[in-house]
Protein backbone atom coordinates (compact mmCIF):
# COMPACT_ATOMS: atom_id res chain seq x y z
CA UNK A 1 0.00 0.00 0.00
CA UNK A 2 1.23 3.01 -0.94
CA UNK A 3 2.71 5.51 1.71
CA UNK A 4 0.38 9.08 1.10
CA UNK A 5 1.12 12.31 2.48
CA UNK A 6 -1.45 15.37 2.15
CA UNK A 7 0.25 18.74 1.97
CA UNK A 8 -1.27 22.46 1.84
CA UNK A 9 -0.80 24.04 -1.30
CA UNK A 10 1.66 27.31 -0.14
CA UNK A 11 3.81 29.39 -2.93
CA UNK A 12 3.39 29.83 -6.44
CA UNK A 13 5.61 27.08 -7.74
CA UNK A 14 3.23 24.72 -5.53
CA UNK A 15 0.19 26.29 -6.87
CA UNK A 16 1.50 25.76 -10.36
CA UNK A 17 2.32 22.29 -9.58
CA UNK A 18 -1.37 21.74 -8.09
CA UNK A 19 -2.72 23.35 -11.34
CA UNK A 20 -0.74 21.12 -13.86
CA UNK A 21 -1.90 18.09 -12.08
CA UNK A 22 -4.84 18.18 -14.23
CA UNK A 23 -3.20 18.47 -17.37
CA UNK A 24 -0.68 14.91 -16.07
CA UNK A 25 -3.31 13.38 -15.39
CA UNK A 26 -5.44 13.69 -18.56
CA UNK A 27 -2.86 13.73 -20.55
CA UNK A 28 -3.43 10.51 -22.94
CA UNK A 29 -8.08 11.40 -22.47
CA UNK A 30 -9.29 12.95 -25.86
CA UNK A 31 -12.42 14.26 -24.36
CA UNK A 32 -10.60 17.03 -22.00
CA UNK A 33 -10.15 20.31 -22.43
CA UNK A 34 -7.08 21.96 -20.20
CA UNK A 35 -7.47 25.27 -18.99
CA UNK A 36 -4.96 28.36 -19.71
CA UNK A 37 -2.33 27.85 -16.68
CA UNK A 38 -2.02 31.49 -16.43
CA UNK A 39 -5.70 32.22 -16.01
CA UNK A 40 -5.78 29.29 -13.44
CA UNK A 41 -3.24 30.78 -10.96
CA UNK A 42 -5.38 34.44 -11.85
CA UNK A 43 -8.17 32.51 -10.36
CA UNK A 44 -6.86 30.60 -7.48
CA UNK A 45 -5.10 33.60 -6.53
CA UNK A 46 -7.11 37.24 -7.50
CA UNK A 47 -10.74 36.24 -8.18
CA UNK A 48 -12.88 39.12 -7.54
CA UNK A 49 -15.02 36.36 -4.84
CA UNK A 50 -11.58 36.02 -2.83
CA UNK A 51 -13.00 39.27 -1.27
CA UNK A 52 -14.93 37.52 0.66
CA UNK A 53 -14.34 33.90 0.42
CA UNK A 54 -12.08 31.78 2.23
CA UNK A 55 -10.17 28.69 1.00
CA UNK A 56 -7.26 25.86 1.25
CA UNK A 57 -6.19 23.67 -0.93
CA UNK A 58 -4.18 20.74 -0.63
CA UNK A 59 -2.41 17.79 -3.19
CA UNK A 60 -1.64 14.28 -2.09
CA UNK A 61 1.81 12.73 -3.13
CA UNK A 62 3.12 9.43 -3.28
CA UNK A 63 6.90 10.14 -2.57
CA UNK A 64 7.30 13.34 -4.34
CA UNK A 65 4.73 12.27 -7.44
CA UNK A 66 1.49 14.12 -7.36
CA UNK A 67 -1.23 11.54 -7.43
CA UNK A 68 -4.51 14.00 -6.03
CA UNK A 69 -5.61 17.42 -5.66
CA UNK A 70 -8.71 19.78 -3.92
CA UNK A 71 -9.54 22.94 -3.01
CA UNK A 72 -11.84 23.92 0.20
CA UNK A 73 -13.98 26.88 0.06
CA UNK A 74 -16.45 28.87 2.66
CA UNK A 75 -18.57 31.51 0.50
CA UNK A 76 -20.62 33.61 3.68
CA UNK A 77 -22.59 35.28 1.14
CA UNK A 78 -24.13 32.12 0.03
CA UNK A 79 -24.77 30.94 3.90
CA UNK A 80 -25.75 33.73 4.58
CA UNK A 81 -28.05 33.98 1.63
CA UNK A 82 -29.76 30.42 2.25
CA UNK A 83 -29.22 29.99 5.76
CA UNK A 84 -26.57 27.32 5.84
CA UNK A 85 -23.23 26.30 6.88
CA UNK A 86 -21.86 24.77 4.05
CA UNK A 87 -18.43 24.69 2.82
CA UNK A 88 -18.08 23.49 -0.91
CA UNK A 89 -15.03 21.43 -2.53
CA UNK A 90 -14.14 22.03 -6.35
CA UNK A 91 -10.33 21.40 -8.36
CA UNK A 92 -11.17 17.31 -7.02
CA UNK A 93 -8.74 15.59 -9.14
CA UNK A 94 -7.31 11.84 -8.22
CA UNK A 95 -5.89 9.26 -9.56
CA UNK A 96 -8.08 5.72 -9.80
CA UNK A 97 -7.50 5.31 -6.13
CA UNK A 98 -9.74 5.36 -3.89
CA UNK A 99 -7.84 5.90 -0.32
CA UNK A 100 -6.33 9.04 -2.40
CA UNK A 101 -10.13 10.21 -3.06
CA UNK A 102 -10.88 9.78 0.71
CA UNK A 103 -7.77 11.05 2.14
CA UNK A 104 -8.43 14.86 0.01
CA UNK A 105 -12.05 14.91 0.75
CA UNK A 106 -11.87 14.10 4.63
CA UNK A 107 -8.79 16.87 4.55
CA UNK A 108 -11.18 18.82 3.20
CA UNK A 109 -14.28 17.49 5.23
CA UNK A 110 -12.10 18.35 8.64
CA UNK A 111 -11.13 21.49 7.45
CA UNK A 112 -14.71 23.08 6.90
CA UNK A 113 -15.62 21.60 10.69
CA UNK A 114 -13.06 24.08 11.79
CA UNK A 115 -14.40 26.70 10.45
CA UNK A 116 -18.03 26.14 11.69
CA UNK A 117 -19.30 24.15 8.91
CA UNK A 118 -21.90 21.21 9.24
CA UNK A 119 -22.02 20.40 5.34
CA UNK A 120 -19.98 20.35 2.83
CA UNK A 121 -21.01 20.27 -1.31
CA UNK A 122 -19.61 19.90 -4.41
CA UNK A 123 -17.65 20.32 -6.91
CA UNK A 124 -18.35 23.79 -7.29
CA UNK A 125 -16.53 27.19 -7.63
CA UNK A 126 -16.13 30.13 -5.79
CA UNK A 127 -18.86 31.85 -6.94
CA UNK A 128 -22.07 30.63 -9.42
CA UNK A 129 -19.83 32.08 -12.65
CA UNK A 130 -16.60 28.89 -12.69
CA UNK A 131 -16.88 25.59 -13.70
CA UNK A 132 -18.70 23.25 -11.25
CA UNK A 133 -21.13 19.74 -11.45
CA UNK A 134 -19.24 16.00 -11.31
CA UNK A 135 -19.37 14.77 -14.71
CA UNK A 136 -22.04 11.59 -14.24
CA UNK A 137 -23.12 11.09 -18.10
CA UNK A 138 -21.44 11.88 -21.76
CA UNK A 139 -18.07 11.34 -20.64
CA UNK A 140 -17.38 10.79 -24.58
CA UNK A 141 -18.32 13.52 -25.36
CA UNK A 142 -15.52 16.84 -25.51
CA UNK A 143 -17.11 19.84 -23.08
CA UNK A 144 -17.37 23.18 -23.31
CA UNK A 145 -14.01 25.42 -22.48
CA UNK A 146 -16.10 26.50 -19.14
CA UNK A 147 -16.90 23.20 -18.48
CA UNK A 148 -15.66 20.53 -16.30
CA UNK A 149 -14.44 16.73 -17.49
CA UNK A 150 -13.71 14.09 -14.66
CA UNK A 151 -13.07 10.12 -14.99
CA UNK A 152 -16.18 7.91 -14.52
CA UNK A 153 -14.77 6.60 -11.32
CA UNK A 154 -15.00 10.01 -9.26
CA UNK A 155 -18.40 9.85 -9.20
CA UNK A 156 -18.17 6.12 -7.93
CA UNK A 157 -15.42 7.68 -4.72
CA UNK A 158 -17.53 10.26 -3.98
CA UNK A 159 -20.93 8.25 -3.71
CA UNK A 160 -19.03 5.43 -1.57
CA UNK A 161 -17.61 8.23 0.89
CA UNK A 162 -21.34 8.80 1.72
CA UNK A 163 -22.34 12.37 -0.53
CA UNK A 164 -25.86 12.10 -1.95
CA UNK A 165 -26.76 14.13 -5.58
CA UNK A 166 -27.86 17.53 -3.94
CA UNK A 167 -28.67 18.29 -7.60
CA UNK A 168 -28.01 17.95 -11.28
CA UNK A 169 -27.00 20.12 -14.05
CA UNK A 170 -27.85 19.25 -17.82
CA UNK A 171 -26.45 20.12 -20.99
CA UNK A 172 -27.70 19.66 -25.10
CA UNK A 173 -26.39 19.63 -27.88
CA UNK A 174 -28.56 21.41 -30.91
CA UNK A 175 -28.52 20.71 -34.00
CA UNK A 176 -28.61 23.90 -36.15
CA UNK A 177 -28.86 22.43 -39.82
CA UNK A 178 -32.90 21.78 -39.66
CA UNK A 179 -35.55 24.20 -39.29
CA UNK A 180 -36.18 24.55 -35.91
CA UNK A 181 -39.46 22.70 -34.38
CA UNK A 182 -43.02 24.49 -36.29
CA UNK A 183 -44.53 24.56 -32.72
CA UNK A 184 -41.84 26.48 -31.32
CA UNK A 185 -42.31 29.03 -34.16
CA UNK A 186 -45.56 29.52 -34.02
CA UNK A 187 -45.41 30.31 -30.31
CA UNK A 188 -42.50 32.51 -31.24
CA UNK A 189 -44.34 34.66 -33.54
CA UNK A 190 -47.41 34.75 -31.16
CA UNK A 191 -45.81 35.76 -28.24
CA UNK A 192 -43.67 38.16 -30.66
CA UNK A 193 -46.76 39.73 -32.12
CA UNK A 194 -48.41 40.09 -28.88
CA UNK A 195 -45.25 42.07 -27.43
CA UNK A 196 -43.23 43.72 -30.07
CA UNK A 197 -39.59 42.62 -29.30
CA UNK A 198 -37.13 44.17 -31.06
CA UNK A 199 -33.76 43.00 -32.07
CA UNK A 200 -30.53 44.52 -30.08
CA UNK A 201 -27.46 45.35 -32.05
CA UNK A 202 -25.00 43.08 -30.40
CA UNK A 203 -21.61 45.31 -32.02
CA UNK A 204 -23.30 49.08 -29.99
CA UNK A 205 -23.68 46.55 -26.90
CA UNK A 206 -19.91 45.81 -27.10
CA UNK A 207 -19.08 49.57 -27.38
CA UNK A 208 -21.23 50.87 -24.72
CA UNK A 209 -20.16 50.81 -21.26
CA UNK A 210 -22.98 51.77 -19.80
CA UNK A 211 -25.19 49.04 -21.30
CA UNK A 212 -22.83 46.50 -20.66
CA UNK A 213 -22.84 47.06 -16.64
CA UNK A 214 -26.64 47.35 -17.12
CA UNK A 215 -26.84 44.02 -19.12
CA UNK A 216 -24.41 42.12 -16.32
CA UNK A 217 -26.80 43.73 -13.60
CA UNK A 218 -29.87 42.36 -15.80
CA UNK A 219 -27.58 39.11 -15.88
CA UNK A 220 -27.36 38.84 -12.10
CA UNK A 221 -31.04 40.23 -11.69
CA UNK A 222 -32.75 37.35 -13.74
CA UNK A 223 -30.44 34.21 -12.92
CA UNK A 224 -31.53 35.51 -9.28
CA UNK A 225 -34.45 33.57 -8.29
CA UNK A 226 -34.50 31.39 -11.10
CA UNK A 227 -30.96 29.81 -10.60
CA UNK A 228 -30.64 27.23 -8.30
CA UNK A 229 -28.16 27.81 -5.15
CA UNK A 230 -27.49 31.15 -7.14
CA UNK A 231 -25.58 33.83 -5.64
CA UNK A 232 -26.04 37.38 -6.76
CA UNK A 233 -22.58 38.65 -8.56
CA UNK A 234 -20.64 41.70 -6.72
CA UNK A 235 -19.89 44.59 -8.64
CA UNK A 236 -16.22 43.72 -9.24
CA UNK A 237 -17.49 40.00 -10.24
CA UNK A 238 -19.69 41.82 -12.72
CA UNK A 239 -16.57 43.88 -13.98
CA UNK A 240 -14.27 40.70 -13.94
CA UNK A 241 -17.20 38.70 -16.25
CA UNK A 242 -17.76 41.54 -18.68
CA UNK A 243 -13.38 42.11 -18.93
CA UNK A 244 -13.86 38.43 -20.14
CA UNK A 245 -16.94 37.80 -22.17
CA UNK A 246 -17.86 41.48 -23.85
CA UNK A 247 -14.91 41.11 -26.22
CA UNK A 248 -15.52 37.64 -27.46
CA UNK A 249 -19.11 38.97 -28.58
CA UNK A 250 -20.25 38.16 -31.93
CA UNK A 251 -23.61 39.32 -33.73
CA UNK A 252 -23.13 35.97 -36.37
CA UNK A 253 -23.76 34.13 -33.25
CA UNK A 254 -25.62 36.16 -30.45
CA UNK A 255 -28.51 38.34 -29.62
CA UNK A 256 -30.65 40.26 -27.64
CA UNK A 257 -34.23 41.38 -27.30
CA UNK A 258 -35.60 44.67 -26.69
CA UNK A 259 -39.01 45.06 -25.23
CA UNK A 260 -41.22 48.53 -26.45
CA UNK A 261 -39.32 50.18 -23.36
CA UNK A 262 -35.93 49.28 -25.30
CA UNK A 263 -35.26 47.80 -22.00
CA UNK A 264 -33.26 44.61 -22.23
CA UNK A 265 -35.92 41.73 -22.15
CA UNK A 266 -33.80 38.27 -23.35
CA UNK A 267 -30.48 37.73 -23.94
CA UNK A 268 -28.43 34.44 -26.15
CA UNK A 269 -24.99 35.37 -26.09
CA UNK A 270 -22.68 32.38 -27.40
CA UNK A 271 -19.24 32.03 -28.41
CA UNK A 272 -17.32 30.16 -31.42
CA UNK A 273 -15.80 26.66 -29.29
CA UNK A 274 -12.66 27.59 -27.89
CA UNK A 275 -12.24 23.27 -26.44
CA UNK A 276 -10.27 22.28 -29.94
CA UNK A 277 -8.25 25.14 -29.62
CA UNK A 278 -7.65 24.91 -25.93
CA UNK A 279 -6.61 21.47 -25.82
CA UNK A 280 -3.75 22.25 -28.49
CA UNK A 281 -2.53 24.91 -26.20
CA UNK A 282 -2.25 22.10 -23.40
CA UNK A 283 -2.12 25.56 -20.99
CA UNK A 284 -0.62 27.69 -23.16
CA UNK A 285 -1.55 30.82 -23.45
CA UNK A 286 1.01 31.80 -26.04
CA UNK A 287 -0.34 28.72 -28.44
CA UNK A 288 -3.54 29.73 -27.42
CA UNK A 289 -2.82 33.51 -28.72
CA UNK A 290 -1.47 32.46 -31.68
CA UNK A 291 -4.93 30.30 -33.03
CA UNK A 292 -7.18 33.33 -31.73
CA UNK A 293 -8.09 34.48 -35.00
CA UNK A 294 -8.95 31.07 -36.13
CA UNK A 295 -11.02 30.21 -33.83
CA UNK A 296 -13.37 33.20 -33.50
CA UNK A 297 -14.17 32.79 -37.03
CA UNK A 298 -14.66 28.91 -36.78
CA UNK A 299 -18.41 29.17 -35.61
CA UNK A 300 -19.47 25.62 -36.84
CA UNK A 301 -19.47 24.77 -33.17
CA UNK A 302 -20.39 26.85 -30.70
CA UNK A 303 -21.33 27.25 -26.94
CA UNK A 304 -24.26 29.03 -25.45
CA UNK A 305 -23.08 30.58 -22.82
CA UNK A 306 -25.40 33.28 -21.39
CA UNK A 307 -29.15 32.89 -21.60
CA UNK A 308 -31.67 34.18 -19.65
CA UNK A 309 -34.62 36.73 -19.44
CA UNK A 310 -35.42 39.89 -17.52
CA UNK A 311 -37.13 39.27 -14.21
CA UNK A 312 -40.01 40.75 -15.34
CA UNK A 313 -40.55 39.05 -18.42
CA UNK A 314 -39.87 35.81 -16.87
CA UNK A 315 -42.14 32.99 -17.05
CA UNK A 316 -44.20 34.69 -20.27
CA UNK A 317 -42.70 32.07 -22.97
CA UNK A 318 -39.99 34.46 -23.91
CA UNK A 319 -37.58 31.90 -23.96
CA UNK A 320 -39.49 30.26 -26.96
CA UNK A 321 -38.90 33.99 -28.61
CA UNK A 322 -35.24 34.05 -28.24
CA UNK A 323 -34.39 30.74 -29.30
CA UNK A 324 -36.01 30.80 -32.10
CA UNK A 325 -34.73 34.16 -33.26
CA UNK A 326 -31.15 32.67 -31.90
CA UNK A 327 -31.38 29.78 -33.96
CA UNK A 328 -32.96 31.58 -37.13
CA UNK A 329 -29.61 33.75 -36.84
CA UNK A 330 -27.29 30.87 -36.12
CA UNK A 331 -28.24 28.96 -39.24
CA UNK A 332 -27.67 31.89 -41.12
CA UNK A 333 -24.23 31.94 -40.18
CA UNK A 334 -23.53 28.48 -40.76
CA UNK A 335 -23.58 27.03 -37.50
CA UNK A 336 -23.65 23.15 -37.36
CA UNK A 337 -24.90 22.97 -33.90
CA UNK A 338 -24.49 24.28 -30.45
CA UNK A 339 -23.59 23.08 -26.96
CA UNK A 340 -25.64 24.28 -23.74
CA UNK A 341 -24.39 25.72 -20.64
CA UNK A 342 -25.24 23.84 -18.21
CA UNK A 343 -28.72 24.41 -16.39
CA UNK A 344 -30.93 22.89 -13.97
CA UNK A 345 -32.54 19.98 -14.02
CA UNK A 346 -35.79 21.39 -12.84
CA UNK A 347 -35.70 25.19 -15.10
CA UNK A 348 -38.27 25.47 -17.20
CA UNK A 349 -35.75 27.00 -20.07
CA UNK A 350 -34.33 23.47 -20.49
CA UNK A 351 -37.47 22.05 -20.94
CA UNK A 352 -37.76 24.31 -24.36
CA UNK A 353 -34.32 22.90 -26.15
CA UNK A 354 -35.17 19.33 -24.54
CA UNK A 355 -38.69 19.93 -26.61
CA UNK A 356 -36.80 20.26 -29.75
CA UNK A 357 -36.75 17.25 -32.60
CA UNK A 358 -32.88 17.98 -33.09
CA UNK A 359 -31.40 17.84 -29.46
CA UNK A 360 -29.93 15.22 -27.85
CA UNK A 361 -28.77 15.39 -24.06
CA UNK A 362 -24.82 15.80 -24.16
CA UNK A 363 -23.66 15.72 -20.21
CA UNK A 364 -25.21 15.66 -17.08
CA UNK A 365 -23.41 16.93 -13.97
CA UNK A 366 -23.93 16.21 -10.20
CA UNK A 367 -23.84 18.66 -7.21
CA UNK A 368 -23.02 16.13 -4.18
CA UNK A 369 -23.72 16.74 -0.36
CA UNK A 370 -22.68 15.58 2.66
CA UNK A 371 -23.28 15.95 6.17
CA UNK A 372 -20.70 17.11 8.66
CA UNK A 373 -20.37 14.74 12.12
CA UNK A 374 -17.82 12.35 13.86
CA UNK A 375 -15.15 13.11 11.99
CA UNK A 376 -12.17 10.57 12.05
CA UNK A 377 -8.53 11.03 11.26
CA UNK A 378 -7.76 9.00 8.74
CA UNK A 379 -5.01 6.36 9.58
CA UNK A 380 -1.27 6.12 8.29
CA UNK A 381 -1.24 8.86 6.69
CA UNK A 382 1.69 11.82 7.02
CA UNK A 383 0.99 15.25 6.88
CA UNK A 384 3.10 17.76 5.85
CA UNK A 385 3.59 21.59 5.10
Amino acid sequence: MANYTIHEVRGLWSLFKFIKFQNDLYKDCPQYVPSIYVDQIQTLTKNPALDYCIHKMWVVKDGKKIVGRICAMINPRYNERYGTRRARFGWFDTIEDFEVARLLIETAEKWAMEQGMNEIHGPLFFNTLGKQGMLVEGFENVPPFNCLYNYPYYSDFIERLGYAKECDWVQYRIDLVTEPPERITRIADRLQERYGFIDGDVDNLKKDKALVKKFFQLYSDSFAEAVYNFIPFTEKEMEEEAKGAVPMLDSRISCFLLDKDKEIAAFGICFASMSKYLQKANGSILRFALNMRKMKKDVSVIDLMINGAAPKWQNTGISSVFHARLQKTCRAANVQYAITNPQIESNKAVNVWASYDNTQLFMRRRCYLHRLSNFVEPENVVKED
